[in-house]
C-alpha cells in the first residue's frame, strides 16, 4: 500500500509535507516502521507494555 498526497497548484511544499505526515500518522505507517527497525522478542514487548501501564 502506498500513501500519496498530491501537491495542489500554488501550494507550498511544506504544507504538502505536513499533510503527508498527518496522513502517515493516521494510518500508523511511521509507528510500524519504527517498530520494525529492530527486532524485539515477545518478552521484551510484554515488559515494555507492562511498564507503560504503571
Amino acid at each position: 500500500m502506498q500513501t500519496e498526497v498530491r501537491v495542489k497548484k500554488g501550494e507550498a511544499i511544506d504544507r504538502a509535507l505536513r499533510r503527508l505526515k498527518k496522513k502517515l500518522d493516521k494510518e500508523g505507517t511511521l509507528k510500524e516502521l519504527r517498530n520494525r527497525r529492530h527486532y524485539e522478542k515477545p518478552s521484551e514487548i510484554k515488559r515494555k507494555e507492562k511498564q507503560r501501564r504503571h
